[in-house]
Parts: C-alpha cells; sequence; structure tokens
C-alpha cells in the first residue's frame, strides 16, 4: 500500500517543450486555413463545384463570396465538433458519480478537465453564428416570413415561435451558461472533496451530478435541433437529438482515452492499469456500435416512410456526386474500423492499439459533423482541401492547451475519494 500512495501523488508538468508542440500544431493549421483561403480565392473552384456555381450564386440572395461561406461553415464544424468534446467530458464526470462508478476514480481529473474548454465554445459559436447566420442558416432570412414576399415560405413561417434569431440566441446562451456552471461547480467540489476527505461532498456531488443529467438530457437535444437540424430547415426527424448525441459521446470517450494513454506514455498516471484502460475500450467500442445503430435506425425510418420532408437529407447526401463517397467513409471510420480494431481483449488493452483507433474514431467524427453542416449550407460547393485540415488543428491547438492548463493546476489523481481503493485495484 505504500507504493501505491507514492504512485498515486502526481502532479502534471505542462512543459515548455509541450507548449511548444501544442503551440506548432495551432500554427501549422493558421498556416494551411490561409493557404486553403487563397487556393479558394486564386486557384478555382474544385471540379464538382464548377459546374454548380451559377446555380449556387442564383439560389442565394444574401451570400457571400463561396470561400467565406465554406470557412464560416468550417467554423462552424468546428464549434460543434469540440463543443461535444467539453460537454461529454461534464457529461461522463457526472455518470460516474450517478452510478458510483469507483472504476474510474483516478481518470476523474482528466475527464473533468474537458470542460474547461465550455464557456470558450460558448463565445466561438455566439460570435461564428453573429458573423454567418444568413450564410449558414436559410430561416434567418426576413423575407422567408413576409407574405408579400415572392419567396415566402409557409412551413418556415409557421416554425417562427421557436425558430426566431432572438429566442435561438437566448436558448445558445443559456445551454453554454447552465453547461459551463455545472462544470464549475463539479469540478469545485471534486477538488473539495480531495481537500476535506469524507463524503460529505461526494453525496453532493451524486446530487449535482443527477441534476446537470436531467438538464443535459433536454437541452442536448434542442441543441442537436437548433445548431444542425434548423441547417435544413424543412427537413426534421425525430431520432436526430441521440443521433448527435451519440457522435458527441463516442468523440469524447476516443478523447478521453486517447488523453489517457498519452499521459501514460509521458510517464504519468501510473496507477492506471491494462484494466482501466480495457474499460475505456470497451466504451469506445460500445458506442461506436451505438452510433452505428442511431444512424441505421435514422435512416430506415426514413427510407420506409418515405416522406419527402424527411427523405430530403438522405437524398442531397447519397445522390450528389461528391457526398455519397463519404457516407461510406463515414461508416468505415465510425463502424467498421473501430468494431474490428477493439472486438479482442488484447487490442482493448493495448495502447498503441487504442491510440491508432481513437485518432481515428476522432477523424471520423469531425466527419460525421461535416457531413451534417456542409451539404445544407454549401450544397455541392463543399470541400474537403487546407481550410478543413488547418482549421481543426487550430482547435485542436486551442483545445489542448486549455485541457492541459487545467490538468496542471491540480493533482492527477484524487487522494480522497472515497473509492479510490476500488480503482487502485480494478480488476477485468
Amino acid at each position: 500500500m505504500e507504493i501505491v500512495a507514492q504512485n498515486i501523488d502526481e502532479k502534471f508538468s505542462f512543459s515548455p517543450k509541450l507548449k511548444k508542440q501544442v503551440f506548432i500544431i495551432g500554427i501549422v493549421g493558421i498556416i494551411l486555413s490561409i493557404i486553403g483561403i487563397l487556393v479558394m480565392n486564386f486557384g478555382g473552384h474544385h471540379g464538382h463545384e464548377a459546374g454548380h456555381v451559377a446555380e449556387h450564386a442564383m439560389a442565394e440572395h444574401h451570400g457571400s463570396a463561396d470561400w467565406v461561406k465554406r470557412l464560416f461553415a468550417n467554423l462552424w464544424i468546428n464549434n460543434l465538433f469540440f463543443t461535444g468534446l467539453s460537454i461529454i467530458g461534464v457529461f461522463f464526470f457526472a455518470v460516474q458519480y450517478v452510478a458510483n462508478a469507483g472504476w474510474s476514480v483516478i481518470l476523474l481529473r482528466v475527464i473533468s478537465s474537458f470542460g474547461r474548454f465550455l464557456p470558450i465554445a460558448g463565445v466561438l459559436m455566439l460570435v461564428v453564428f453573429f458573423f454567418a447566420s444568413h450564410d449558414l442558416f436559410h430561416w434567418t432570412h426576413d423575407y422567408l416570413y413576409d407574405e408579400a414576399h415572392p419567396e415566402y415560405d409557409p412551413i418556415i413561417a409557421g416554425k417562427a415561435p421557436f425558430l426566431n434569431t432572438p429566442f435561438y440566441l437566448t436558448r445558445m446562451i443559456a445551454f453554454f451558461t447552465v453547461w459551463s456552471i455545472f462544470a464549475f461547480v463539479l469540478r469545485k467540489n471534486a477538488l473539495s472533496e480531495d481537500a476535506n476527505g469524507g463524503t460529505k461532498y461526494y453525496r453532493r456531488l451524486v446530487r449535482i451530478s443527477v441534476g446537470f443529467l436531467i438538464f443535459f438530457g433536454v437541452s442536448s437535444s434542442i441543441s442537436a435541433w437548433d445548431w444542425i437540424m434548423s441547417i435544413d430547415t424543412h427537413w426534421f426527424s425525430t431520432m436526430f437529438g441521440w443521433y448527435v448525441f451519440a457522435s458527441w459521446f463516442v468523440s469524447g470517450l476516443a478523447g478521453i482515452t486517447l488523453l489517457v494513454v498519452l499521459l501514460k506514455d509521458w510517464g504519468y498516471l501510473k496507477p492506471v492499469t491494462e484494466n482501466h484502460l480495457h474499460d475505456l475500450g470497451k466504451f469506445v467500442f460500445a458506442f461506436s456500435i451505438f452510433w452505428t445503430y442511431i444512424w441505421f435506425s435514422q435512416f430506415l425510418l426514413i427510407y420506409y416512410a418515405n416522406i419527402p420532408e424527411e427523405t430530403v437529407y438522405f437524398w442531397e447526401r447519397l445522390k450528389s456526386d461528391y457526398y455519397s463517397k463519404f457516407i461510406f467513409v463515414n461508416l468505415f471510420l465510425n463502424f467498421f474500423f473501430p468494431f474490428l480494431g477493439l472486438m479482442t481483449r488484447d487490442a482493448k488493452r493495448k495502447i498503441t492499439f487504442l491510440k491508432i483507433v481513437c485518432v481515428v474514431v476522432l477523424i471520423g467524427h469531425w466527419l460525421d459533423f461535416y457531413l451534417m453542416v456542409t451539404p445544407g449550407t454549401l450544397k455541392e460547393l463543399g470541400g474537403l482541401g487546407f481550410l478543413e485540415i488547418g482549421l481543426p488543428m487550430v482547435y485542436l491547438s486551442a483545445f489542448a492547451y486549455v485541457v492541459l492548463s487545467g490538468l496542471s493546476k491540480v493533482a492527477l489523481i484524487p487522494k480522497n475519494h472515497p473509492m479510490l481503493e476500488e480503482s487502485l485495484y480494478h480488476h477485468t
């Protein structure tokens, strides 16, 4: 027990060398993004775009230049993706307390650190919406609600009590504010628990976590309707809230697992054993299957009903010369690869396997959000180029800096958690 006590007294050092590496990722991302914008301005359109430029220009009344729209769409995609990583850190942390889970105690600091990015994600979301709302969301155009205007849309006008900019922004601000407050309060009480010991703070954390999970259960679905489904304003799916949550959850689990194995590589988290890695691997494996189940269920229900208002979502993706191939890439990266890669017990316990699978899953679910957003915002003018590589690197750099800075300010392992011993001797 003495050896274990020494092992749990760990503090992460965000070294200048590691900070430099994080900054390099961001700088490279900025350079690639600038190159991507220059290519779009001076290098012409991709082959699949050329035939649609005139048609697209006629369809847009309040549009910006094509490269600006594509920049806005990419900013929105990355906001959504990294918001998901952040909020899932809070969600998964709360789940551990509500479930009275003991196995994950020595991972709690890593899990909760993801939530530190939430306020930044909220600000970014608001700023992008402020500048890009007309380019991203067709329903924001006032003429759609004017019965005297030739482009009056009775379906969109019928959604005006819910889908209007003031109410939309109120919901967005409320969600990010409440999520951030919950993340802060959970983290503060967890640190107080570690400082004071006993079960008082543990019981309080359970109650707070229950409140958060109830609020998140409602707000996560509404945010999915607001931030993604309303892009295709005529389209709707009763399963879409679950679909976005599933994509967020798998991404968050992959991000948490990847950070844990990286910390192991850097010489931290010594008490974390193959048994803990095995459980993390099982989560990534299981919820990759869950995401696929939701994906197929949504597709099957819409295919079976064959209602035009619903089928348009898959029609504009599967019938597209450009997007159709990415549907199958999406399924391969997010289902077949993690399913086959983590199928065996040994694979879930090996750092190398977990690294590869988690990186692929993160890329795959970024592509998933790309497919949710781009066809509705850019039509056939979407592309995958330097901008789509560089901008996620910028966001990743900022996200990594915030998370690692937070980790460096606290003990890596909560020494006074009442279930610490169960976690230290966890075996599967």
